[in-house]
């Protein structure tokens, strides 16, 4: 496994090489299925990345995602589960799991985006025939064995799968009240009666892991690291909320006694109501926070390094009475802090965490990223305020522990953000924050060279400033529900010029995946 981007020094991880990576979700690489999948297309580009000179491919959370959270990858119904949708046909035929017959190409999915619903469908079939076909299978020793090692989260997410199903999608808090509250007779007679279902449940996830596992290996073998992306939250409905309510702050009739959010940030003038549950921290302590040491593990064996959103929600975080509707009636509570993460400490070699540390940032936070050498986060386009000396996104500021990006999933493309929402003062000031003359068209190039450039040890660009789309090629607008993750790059992008254009600035900036 790739462990170059930290050193560990004393129990601190401090990053000490020049690299750099690319952004890019798996939903968002070319596929013949209507969504980009853990098949030919993810090779490919994990090719492209090693020919490119790119250390990492970074991507976003992989776990199961729903049409009544806006399909947003940071809204997951597990923190364990992966995401059915990412499975690929083509490796399933390759695998034995389905004839070459039964995977046509659908002709009513677009190319150029996710249409989640037509691509649910789609894939429920494919899904049904692979699990009738390795039915027929007498030897099981593989999936066996995912069963057992995954037993800890696996059956729980099964159940919780299937209990859903049967009601109808409607979430546990709405299911009969022996189920509601796990009374452990209601469970077994529903697990007994419902077997085949849980069985296909607990199938499906080994084919996203067996598939996961493979690109995985195939990566780390070209010298690519992966660099997964963990949110901080859960949501209400899922497993971890049903299956551990007393970690979260709710009464005793599981009803949300708060729910996070942001306040008022570059993103929202009224902040961002987010809706998850928060942590019960005092609760979680007292279990030597078994359930984050669990979730971290897993993790841990899936990707390289973690990105983990909203990260000073360790050091406090913005919770927000469940009846208020905006979150500037929130208030600020104190998380774990440091003594969180000496327990993980005392149980894994290393932790490899980038924080993101965007937003409102205060000395707490930067302490305890300091104390246990997480590098931050910085974004170009936040560079251009007119601060130069005091805003720590304009490269000229950046220290050299921290991973630089153009922009994030949130962001605007460059050209996009240049072209439909740059104000005429950034604008004016972007030869000052560059410290170099640009024209508009080449101004994505120009910024990445930059970055590049920077002290920064770790660079990571998206897939679509690469490019230089403008904002169709833009992936996420926050504090909006409709048109967003549904991005997808064109089959032909990943041309040899690109990759070798690639190649030569990183190596002419002294970055290099070797």
């Amino acid at each position: 496994m790739q462990k170059a981007l930290f050193l560990r020094i004393h129990g601190v991880f401090l990053m000490h090489k020049r690299y750099c990576g690319i952004l890019l979700h798996i939903t968002s690489l070319p596929s013949k299925y209507g969504i980009g999948d853990m098949g030919p297309f993810a090779y490919a580009f994990v090719d492209f990345l090693n020919s490119s000179g790119q250390k990492y491919w970074q991507i976003l959370p992989v776990n199961p995602t729903d049409g009544i959270n806006g399909n947003s990858p940071y809204s997951c119904s597990s923190a364990f589960g992966g995401n059915p949708l990412l499975i690929s046909p083509e490796m399933l035929v390759i695998e034995g799991f389905l004839r070459p017959s039964e995977v046509k190409t659908p002709v009513n999915l677009p190319e150029g985006k996710v249409d989640y619903a037509g691509v649910r469908v789609f894939k429920e079939k494919l899904l049904n025939s692979a699990y009738r076909n390795f039915q027929k299978k007498t030897v099981r020793g593989d999936f066996d064995r995912f069963v057992h090692d995954q037993h800890y989260w696996l059956y729980d997410f099964a159940l919780f799968t299937v209990i859903k199903s049967v009601y109808g999608g409607r979430g546990w808090n709405e299911w009969p009240k022996a189920l509601k509250c796990r009374q452990p007779q209601a469970l077994e007679e529903f697990a007994r009666r419902h077997s085949p279902d849980i069985q296909r449940a607990k199938f499906i996830q080994y084919l996203f892991f067996h598939q996961w596992h493979k690109i995985k290996t195939f990566a780390n073998g070209k010298n690519v690291a992966i660099i997964g992306d963990i949110p901080i939250y859960v949501n209400y409905d899922s497993v971890e909320v049903w299956r551990h309510p007393s970690y979260f702050k709710m009464d005793s009739e599981g009803h949300m006694k708060f729910i996070s959010g942001v306040p008022p940030d570059y993103f929202s003038r009224t902040g961002q109501r987010w809706g998850n549950p928060v942590y019960n921290w005092a609760q979680l302590k007292k279990v030597k926070y078994s359930w984050w040491v669990e979730r971290i593990t897993h993790d841990l064996q899936m990707f390289d390094y973690l990105r983990i959103d909203h990260f000073r929600g360790f050091a406090g975080f913005w919770q927000i009475p469940a009846h208020e509707k905006l979150a500037v009636f929130g208030r600020w509570a104190k998380g774990p802090a440091a003594h969180f993460f000496k327990v993980l400490a005392k149980h894994f070699k290393s932790l490899p965490i980038i924080a993101e540390d965007l937003g409102e940032i205060t000395p707490d936070v930067i302490e305890l990223m300091k104390k246990f050498g997480f590098p931050g986060m910085r974004v170009l386009l936040f560079a251009f305020n007119g601060d130069f000396g005091g805003n720590p996104h304009v490269p000229a500021n950046y220290p050299a522990n921290c991973v630089a990006y153009t922009g994030t999933h949130d962001n605007n493309t460059i050209q996009g953000w240049y072209h439909h929402e740059a104000k005429p003062h950034e604008k004016a000031n972007i030869p000052h924050v560059l410290q170099t003359k640009f024209t508009p068209r080449n101004l994505h190039w120009t910024m990445i060279e930059v970055l590049m450039r920077s002290r920064a040890e770790c660079v990571i660009v998206p897939m679509p400033d690469y490019l230089g789309l403008r904002e169709e090629g833009r992936m996420n607008t926050p504090a909006t529900k409709v048109n967003n993750w549904q991005w997808r790059m064109k089959a032909n992008a990943l041309s040899l010029k690109l990759s070798q254009k690639i190649a030569r600035i990183t190596k002419k900036t002294e970055r290099s995946n070797s």
